[in-house]
């Protein structure tokens, strides 16, 4: 008698670990490591796309994972944040606006957030290196991954400085193909 074994195998989608704000700082205290932060809102059709593409590409999902603290932070949400000593809040949210433009959040002022999506990178003492606006593709978004991962932006004192490292980057991640 011959049986046949057929192995069904479901593949599991990788996610980023997001992390609160709060936690991010945290887990820097303890080990640490550079802080991502995704600064979106409900109504952001970009900031959807963000999502639904580059933060579930197998490489940024792996590269961010194993050098960042990643923070998924609604730039219009009512959520308290306590930072520095300051807390952080949006006293002018209005729950009726959950899902249309709403108050800016206080810690997204503090950071200048204008547009969004925008991914705010902070170095292992949680200090602001740079905002990084609109939507990205894995490959765009790698170069900035690597580059503060790296420190290479410390050397970067000019715009022809970046055009240069931007000229000599040569991408590896994967892009995601979309439907």
């Amino acid at each position: 008698m011959l049986v046949t074994v057929v192995t069904v195998s479901t593949a599991v989608a990788q996610e980023i670990k997001w992390v609160s704000f709060e936690e991010a700082i945290a887990l820097q205290k303890k080990n640490p490591k550079k802080i991502m932060i995704d600064m979106y809102t409900n109504w952001c059709g970009p900031c959807k796309k963000l999502d639904r593409e580059t933060f579930h590409n197998k490489d940024v999902v792996d590269y961010v994972n194993k050098h960042y603290y990643a923070v998924k932070f609604n730039a219009e949400g009512n959520e308290s944040v306590t930072f520095n000593g300051n807390t952080f809040g949006n006293p002018n949210y209005d729950p009726a606006k959950a899902n249309r433009r709403n108050s800016s959040h206080e810690l997204a002022r503090y950071y200048q957030i204008r547009a969004y999506p925008t991914i705010v990178f902070l170095d292992e003492k949680a200090d602001f290196i740079t905002p990084v606006r609109g939507y990205k593709t894995a490959q765009q978004l790698e170069l900035y991954l690597k580059l503060f991962k790296n420190n290479d932006h410390k050397g970067m004192d000019s715009q022809e400085k970046f055009n240069e490292y931007f000229k000599a980057f040569k991408p590896e991640f994967t892009e995601t193909k979309t439907k």
